[in-house]
């Protein structure tokens, strides 16, 4: 990850969107399906200076330092809770790949891809040079998975919230039929935010920071009503 290091500065705006743009990274690889490949030292900010060839360079632009400084450790504690959410949710690393259509009956698809209006990305929005900000939803009730003794697999729901564009945005959520409240598991614009102490309900606008990704988790709904009792609203 050598955006540490293009080009030496003090300036607290760049160093904080440095660090940020890491935990981008970070984020989307281990929030993706599929085996996440990590180079070592890049969960601290191994940075080699931008040499992504130092193979003949026996100092300290190759050489590991296991002397961290704070943003390094900062940048460790973020990727170890990546690993653990991972870990803990089977939606986030599914065998199979995504349909984008029910296939377990839970009522909503596998996965749903949305835009800042809440509403579904067509194939126009997919084209669409211009676009930096969408949301997908990770149905854990349609993981078509089970346990090594026929159990069948279920998680939580996730939406991903991802803001390319270098200003803030307002991303309004799908409707109810996903759910009708979420709380902010994961932000990289705040790498000490707490889960679960921000809550957005069905159709809210969340503010999503500058070139940042959002993690929401859909609250369980109440005993006797399903999250799609309303519909699938997916269109």
């Amino acid at each position: 990850m050598e955006l540490r290091h293009r080009g030496p500065t003090d300036d607290p705006g760049i160093l904080a969107l440095r660090e940020r743009q890491q935990r981008n990274f970070l984020a989307t690889l281990f929030l993706s399906q599929g085996v996440p490949m990590l180079l070592g030292g890049d969960e601290f900010g191994r940075t080699q200076s931008g040499n992504n060839n130092a193979w003949c360079q026996d100092n300290d632009i190759s050489w590991y330092g296991w002397e961290h400084e704070g943003w390094q450790r900062r940048l460790l504690a973020f990727t170890r809770r990546l690993i653990a959410l991972r870990r803990e949710h089977p939606v986030f690393r599914r065998s199979r790949f995504l349909a984008g259509r029910q296939l377990e009956g839970s009522g909503l698809p596998d996965a749903w891809w949305f835009r800042p209006d809440g509403r579904r990305m067509t194939q126009g929005d997919w084209k669409r040079s211009g676009t930096h900000t969408l949301g997908v939803f990770l149905n854990g009730d349609e993981l078509t998975e089970t346990t090594t003794n026929g159990r069948e697999i279920v998680d939580d729901s996730f939406l991903l919230l991802f803001n390319a564009h270098f200003e803030g945005v307002e991303l309004r959520l799908p409707n109810q039929s996903f759910g009708r409240e979420w709380t902010v598991e994961l932000s990289t614009a705040d790498d000490e935010l707490t889960p679960g102490t921000e809550r957005f309900a069905a159709r809210a606008t969340v503010p999503v920071t500058a070139r940042s990704l959002m993690l929401l988790k859909r609250v369980p709904p109440s005993p006797g009503r399903t999250a799609g009792d309303a519909g699938t609203g997916a269109r």
